[in-house]
């Protein structure tokens, strides 16, 4: 089993950044891959960046140039550093962690919200 716990989420205007940051226990051992997600109300949930155990990392078009992730392997944690951010990025962020063997963890999910 693995826990995460994500921090970070906050009110920022139009223009801000914001740096989240996921923190993982437990079977750590066997976390393959780390991943960002998002859900806005009323859509689907997302994919807003991944990061592999190598260093290896994955953005959507949408977050390219502004959003960041990154890995701190002594400390177990994932952040997503986010500059530039737009209303549209107004969302609940979820960290997942996918294992080795396919299974995926998540967090209960940190809110940003971006006024204009």
């Amino acid at each position: 089993q693995v826990q995460l716990a994500e921090s970070g989420g906050g009110l920022v205007q139009a223009g801000g950044s914001l740096r989240l940051s996921c923190a993982a226990s437990g079977s750590i051992f066997s976390i393959n891959l780390m991943g960002w997600f998002r859900q806005a109300p009323g859509k689907q949930r997302e994919l807003v960046a991944e990061i592999s155990k190598g260093g290896f990392t994955n953005y959507e078009d949408f977050v390219k140039g502004r959003f960041t992730i990154s890995r701190d392997n002594a400390k177990n944690t994932v952040y997503l550093q986010m500059n530039n951010l737009k209303p549209e990025d107004t969302a609940v962020y979820y960290c997942k962690a996918t294992s080795e063997t396919g299974s995926g963890y998540w967090g209960q999910g940190t809110q940003v919200a971006v006024s204009s």
